[in-house]
């Protein structure tokens, strides 16, 4: 049976939220709501949209070199660096623009960069950009690659989070877990779902979803 999305009402027209609740897993954990943010990633309209509220919390008062995106938000991430120059925004390197780039994932799920992109974020201050956080386990995985590569974490920021800190920083959302009281993220071991014998209805990840 295909999964319902739902659009979330959004009163002030701004960036739309879409969902399905049910019974999913992700790559850490099980969860009851699936956030899909595909068309804010791919449609140019909607990323813009969610860039020009996410600059907008950093464009006064946070230095950027470089924009790193995780979970396939790379137009957004454009669309951000393009609003923080175009307002005027101050960065610190050489060409006075912001980078815009991604990590390579590893077999074994480990961030890195190569010879040719870690210059980008060596010496480099770094904001990180992520589709949503429920777990934050990627953005810890960002944050300390930045770190091991030597730049500098500036901020972290995304469209949709259940968790308002991540490695000792704020999480900036254009939406928190407050508008699903009930959201539930827990272990696979640990889910009530599947302790109350409800299967699992799909696979999630940033790429998108799998039902079963």
């Amino acid at each position: 049976m295909a999964i319902q999305i739902i659009k979330y009402p959004n009163p002030d027209e701004g960036v739309p939220l879409r969902f399905a609740r049910g019974h999913f897993a992700t790559n850490h954990s099980h969860v009851n709501y699936y956030i899909d943010l595909t068309m804010t990633k791919h449609r140019l309209s909607e990323a813009k949209a969610a860039a020009v509220e996410l600059a907008d919390r950093f464009k006064a008062s946070t230095v950027v070199d470089t924009i790193l995106c995780l979970d396939g938000t790379q137009v957004i991430g454009a669309c951000m660096a393009n609003e923080l120059t175009r307002a005027g925004f101050t960065s610190i390197n050489a060409h006075h623009t912001i980078y815009v780039v991604t990590p390579e994932h590893t077999v074994g799920s480990q961030l890195v960069f190569r010879e040719n992109t870690s210059p980008m974020i060596r010496d480099k201050h770094v904001l990180v950009l992520a589709a949503s956080l429920t777990t934050g386990y990627t953005a810890q995985e960002a944050v300390n690659i930045i770190r091991y590569y030597g730049g500098i974490t500036v901020g972290i920021c995304c469209i949709f989070t259940r968790i308002q800190e991540c490695n000792g920083f704020p999480v900036t959302s254009i939406f928190d877990g407050s508008i699903f009281p009930d959201y539930q993220s827990t272990a696979a071991h640990e889910c009530p779902l599947c302790k109350a014998g409800i299967k699992l209805d799909a696979m999630v990840n940033t790429f998108g979803i799998s039902s079963f």
